[in-house]
């Protein structure tokens, strides 16, 4: 009977580097981890390179956790290349799971991107009007740089995704009870996400606080407004993605007296997730008004940034349409 230990591999795409720190964040867990894989890939914490996953015979890797999104040429190569090396992958953290964050991109593309990160901000000091390009000689040398996509793609936009594990970033209970059911063979049929299929709203204390028919006439940002710590948010006239939101999170924001921002992403109920809580807030306001609902509406700031933070590129739209870009 062999007693190689299983392999393990990390890898980083688009996003923030949270789901690399939420790993180390298992404190004297990690312990555990170390003894129980072998951890063969996981360049952001030890030296592996492209061509030692290369050398690897397909399948080899047992599982593959992959965060971020992915945004370059050189993100889909190497988490095609993991793919093609892993038994399975999982989708770690909610840009791979949804997009994330940095899939707010897909509201513009690269060169409105490129645009105002290189040559308008109030703090760029770039005269000659110096981007990035793909190829360009140096000394007589070539050097290239990944191509930047006009779209950013979830991870199972790009390759078959086993698991998804989601969260900005994943808690620890949560991936160590991914690690316990991979080890030991007990996970749920493929395509699950390893975390409760219900609403954050289900779990919120603050649930109790809940009038029987929730109705608000206004919408506050949190600034704007003395956080009751005991109150539902909604109630409060603040937006909480909570009834959007799968639960699973241990509410991290809500004992820190803010709302839901929905980084779990969506039920299995649900298709998409801004649209979903679009019509809970709909539901919720206390007027029949049109012109009143109006005026309530245009105090949301951003209100696509807010409804999709996380989920925009997992969503049914997606993206901006191109030709709208300007």
């Amino acid at each position: 009977m062999s007693t190689e230990k299983p392999k393990v591999a990390f890898y980083w795409c688009a996003s923030c580097g949270g789901c690399e720190e939420a790993v180390i964040d298992l404190a004297e867990d990690i312990l555990k981890v170390v003894e129980a894989v072998d951890i063969v890939f996981w360049p952001v914490a030890l030296d592996f390179k492209k061509k030692d996953v290369e050398a690897m015979k397909d399948g080899s890797i047992a599982v593959s956790f992959i965060n971020g999104a992915v945004r370059l040429s050189e993100q889909e190569e190497m988490v095609k290349l993991l793919r093609q090396k892993s038994g399975l992958v999982v989708a770690f953290g909610s840009c791979s799971h949804l997009g994330g964050i940095p899939g707010l991109g897909n509201f513009w593309n690269k060169e409105t991107i490129f645009r105002r990160a290189y040559l308008t901000t109030p703090s760029t000091d770039n005269p000659d009007g110096t981007v990035p390009l793909e190829k360009t000689e140096v000394d007589g040398k070539e050097l290239t740089l990944p191509r930047f996509y006009d779209t950013v793609y979830t991870l199972d936009q790009v390759i078959d995704v086993d698991y998804y594990l989601p969260g900005c970033a994943p808690p620890p209970d949560l991936i160590m009870n991914a690690l316990q059911a991979i080890l030991e063979g007990k996970l749920p049929p493929k395509g699950a996400v390893l975390s409760p299929n219900k609403s954050l709203c289900d779990d919120c204390k603050r649930n109790e606080s809940k009038p029987e028919k929730l109705t608000i006439k206004e919408i506050k940002r949190p600034w704007e407004v003395e956080l009751d710590p005991e109150k539902c948010f909604l109630a409060q006239g603040v937006i909480c993605m909570g009834p959007a939101t799968r639960t699973g999170c241990g509410e991290r924001c809500i004992e820190a007296n803010m709302p839901c921002r929905g980084c779990f992403g969506p039920t299995d109920q649900v298709i998409d997730q801004g649209a979903k809580f679009l019509s809970s807030l709909a539901s919720i306001l206390d007027t029949d008004d049109e012109k009143e609902i109006e005026k309530i509406v245009d105090t949301i700031v951003d209100p696509a940034g807010t409804f999709y933070r996380f989920s925009l590129p997992s969503s049914i739209f997606r993206r901006r349409r191109m030709e709208d870009i300007k």
